[in-house]
C-alpha cells in the first residue's frame, strides 16, 4: 500500500472513531459520562454545525472518563435514535448514557466547549456508585435486588408514560392546528363579510361629510 492509500484510510478511521452505532453504543460509553450529537446527514443545522463538533470530539478523544460522540440516526444508529426517543436533528443529550438528558445551551463552539468542560465529570451512577448520596445508593441497590423481568416490568411501565405522554401532546397539538385553522377562516369570513357590507363606503362618506362635501347626488 503506498502512502498517500495508508494516509487516506486513517484519515477515515480517525473520522469514524466517534460516530457510534447500534452496535458500537454499549461499549463505547461503558463507565463514561456522555455528550452525544444525534443527526442526518441532510440536516441543515447539523451541516452547519459539523466543523464544531469536530473540534469538540477531537478534544475529548481517548478521555478516560468523558466521551464526546455523534450518532447517524439514518444509518447504523436508526434503532438507537429511536430507542433514546430522537425526534429531530440535531439532538444533543449529556450525562449517563442510560439516563440521557437534553443540552439546551448554546450551540457555538465556545458554549459546547464551557459545558463540556465542566458537565462531563465522573457522576452517580451504578458504574460509579461511590459518587451518589445515600439516597441515590439506596435506589441503585433497590433495582438491584429486582429480579430481572421485575425490572423490565418497571422500565416498560415508566416508558409507556412516556410514550403516552409524547401521544398525547402531539393529539393536543393537533387539536390546536384544527381549531386554529376553524378560527382563522371564521376571521377571513367574517372580514369579507364586512367588507362586502359597505364598511369602506361608510368610512369614505363619513369624511366627506366631515370635510364639509355634504352634496346630494
Amino acid at each position: 500500500m503506498n502512502k498517500i492509500a495508508a494516509l487516506l484510510l486513517a484519515l477515515v478511521a480517525s473520522s469514524n472513531a466517534l460516530e457510534l452505532t447500534d452496535d458500537t453504543w454499549d461499549a463505547a460509553v461503558d463507565g463514561k459520562t456522555v455528550f452525544v450529537k444525534f443527526y442526518a446527514p441532510w440536516c441543515g443545522h447539523c451541516k452547519k454545525m459539523k466543523p464544531d463538533w469536530d473540534k469538540l470530539m477531537d478534544q475529548f478523544k481517548d478521555h478516560e472518563t468523558a466521551l464526546v460522540a455523534e450518532v447517524d440516526c439514518t444509518a447504523s444508529g436508526k434503532n438507537l435514535c429511536g430507542s433514546i426517543g430522537v425526534q429531530g436533528y440535531p439532538t444533543l443529550k449529556y450525562g449517563d448514557p442510560s439516563d440521557l438528558q437534553d443540552y439546551k445551551g448554546g450551540r457555538d463552539l465556545g458554549s459546547m466547549q464551557t459545558f463540556a468542560e465542566n458537565s462531563l465529570k465522573p457522576m452517580c451512577s451504578p458504574s460509579n456508585i461511590e459518587l451518589c448520596d445515600d439516597a441515590k445508593k439506596a435506589q441503585i441497590e433497590e433495582y438491584q435486588n429486582m429480579d430481572d423481568d421485575a425490572l423490565s416490568s418497571a422500565i416498560e411501565t415508566e416508558e409507556k408514560k412516556l410514550k403516552e405522554a409524547e401521544e398525547t401532546f402531539k393529539s393536543e397539538v393537533q387539536n390546536l392546528q384544527s381549531t386554529y385553522e376553524k378560527l382563522m377562516k371564521e376571521k377571513d369570513e367574517t372580514m369579507e363579510a364586512v367588507k362586502e357590507s359597505g364598511l369602506g363606503l361608510m368610512k369614505s362618506v363619513l369624511s366627506k361629510k366631515a370635510k364639509g362635501g355634504n352634496d346630494e347626488l
